[in-house]
Order: structure tokens, then sequence, then C-alpha cells
């Protein structure tokens, strides 16, 4: 089959965990292209090189500075259904030129057309809300399946059993009939694990939606400059590769491909990571949660509850 695979530009989360697909439709022989935009097209582009891609619209989304973004996403909404309308007149142009046989979209809402086999994939079918707007949980949810039915089959990268990773997130409403459970998905499945190098006492891995990653990435390195710890830190900006600085303990690339980060990760006392549900995945599949500290982007519901749902298995402070 000739499939295009379109994760959403969301910090580099959905991109991240697309990995084991495109390692799956390259092996079973499938001619593959890859939709996205952003930091997510640039993750893609630089983990496999050869791969044939596509820019596809971008979606430019701030949260604010503060400990909520009610008011922020409620500002965005309107971005939200702008973009989902713009993807897909973008596919459908794009097949007026262009031939395949399916369409696997990453949270994209608006990638999927009657003309092929659209899949979707998404962890989040609940959209958590506020203590304040819990009473539109209950709305969020059927609009979301409403959306989902638009695609032929909903894939969850979550256990099925109990409440998997994601929690009410995938397990608290009836799924859609067209919906079903695969398990948890990293883009570190399927490699072969080296030997644990316990040359920093810290990783410190950051990602999502500015101005929070940047804000984050200055309230670490004020707090390690007065630390005796040896750290390593990526900032998740994929493309600059070679360029990296350095304080007295505190080591700062870019970016690292995953067979550079893995002995790191192996040997480090503390991971210290954003409660994104990829990186959720990929620590579970790592078999590191015991040792990973995450911090919820404030305001971000989802990252906060990820966080009091496995709160048991996290090392917090």
């Amino acid at each position: 089959m000739r499939v295009l695979l379109a994760p959403l530009n969301w910090g580099l989360g959905h991109a991240t965990r697309c990995v084991p697909i495109i390692r799956y439709l390259m092996q079973h022989g499938h001619d593959l292209v890859v939709a996205s935009d952003g930091v997510a097209l640039c993750y893609l582009r630089t983990y496999f090189p050869h791969l044939e891609c596509r820019e596809a619209p971008s979606l430019s989304l701030r949260y604010a500075k503060g400990s909520s973004q009610v008011g922020a996403v409620l500002c965005q909404i309107p971005k939200l259904c702008w973009h989902a309308y713009r993807d897909h007149r973008w596919l459908k142009s794009l097949l007026r030129n262009e031939h395949f046989d399916c369409v696997i979209s990453d949270n994209r809402f608006g990638m999927f057309s009657k003309k092929l086999r659209s899949v979707y994939i998404s962890h989040q079918l609940m959209v958590k809300m506020p203590a304040s707007f819990q009473w539109m949980e209950g709305w969020g949810n059927k609009l979301h399946s409403w959306l989902i039915m638009s695609y032929d089959e909903c894939l969850i990268p979550d256990y099925e059993q109990r409440q998997g990773l994601s929690g009410d997130l995938s397990h608290f409403y009836p799924l859609p009939s067209n919906a079903r459970f695969i398990g948890p998905l990293s883009r570190f499945m399927d490699l072969s694990l080296p030997l644990p190098d316990s040359t920093y006492d810290d990783v410190v891995i950051l990602s999502g939606l500015e101005p929070h990653r940047t804000l984050l990435e200055r309230q670490l390195l004020k707090q390690y400059a007065s630390s005796s710890a040896h750290v390593l830190l990526l900032e998740g900006r994929p493309g600059n590769m070679s360029m990296f600085a350095s304080t007295h303990n505190v080591h700062i690339h870019p970016h690292m491909t995953d067979e550079q980060l893995l002995p790191y990760l192996l040997g480090a006392k503390r991971i210290v990571c954003r409660s994104g549900y990829s990186s959720i995945m990929d620590m579970e599949v790592l078999g590191l949660l015991n040792k990973t500290h995450l911090i919820p982007t404030p305001g971000q519901t989802e990252q906060e509850y990820l966080v009091a749902l496995h709160a048991d298995k996290f090392m917090l402070e």
C-alpha cells in the first residue's frame, strides 16, 4: 500500500510515537509518505532521512505563561477548528495529484477522506477539563467520538486492561464502535538495550509548547547551578544536533538520536521530563518509570491527571 502518515505537531510526542508505526510499515514493504509540520516534521526527517515527506498545514499554538490554560485553550478553539478544516482541504487537494491507499492521522482531526482507508490514532478520547469545567467533559467526549467516526478505524496506544496507562482518557466512556486498543507505542520499541552509561546523574528531556518549554529550561538550569549533579539536558530541538553548550555540571544538547540517548537513560539516577503521554509510554517500555520525575505543564489538565494517576510509579518530589 501507499500510506500517508500525518502526526500532529504539538511538541514531539505525536511524532516520536509514530516511529514504531513507520518501522512496521517499512518492514512490511509499504510505500510511506510522512505529512506534518514544524518540529514534528523536522524530527521525523532527522530520524528517517530517506523518507518522503510533505509539508502539511501548520498549527501554531502557545500556552499562557500562568498556571491556568483555560483562557488560552478557549481562545484557540477557533484556531483548532480552522486547522482541522485546512487539514481536510489539504488532503483533498493532495489526493487530486497523488494516489494513496491509506491515511493514518495521529490526532489531526481533519486528516480523513472517504476515498481511502482513514485511520485515527489517539489515547485521549476523553478530553480532561479543569475542575470548574468538568461538566463539559461529556459534551467534549461526544464531539470527539463524532470526529472519530469520520475515520474507518481508531487505534488507542494503550493497554486495554483496567486503566492502562491513560486511565480515564481512554477507559472512562464507552469506546466508539471503530476503536480498539493496540498497546503502548514508543520510539524505543524493538531497540537492543545497550550497556548503561552512568556519566550523568540526571537526564532532562524537554518538550512541549512554548513558552513553558523555555520557562522550564530556565528554571532547571537555575536549580542545577547550585547542584553537584552531572546533568544531560536535551532541549527538544531536532535539526541542530551539532550545537551544544555546557556549564560546570550541565551539558546542553538540542537533540540526540535514540541510540545516543538510550545508554544515558539506562545509566542515570533520575530522568526528568514533562508528563506527556508519549514520555510515559517511553519510560514504561524501558522499565524506567520508577526513576522518572514527571513535571506537568502548568494548567495542562491531561498532564496533571496523568501524574496523579501514576503517582505511585513515578519519582515525585
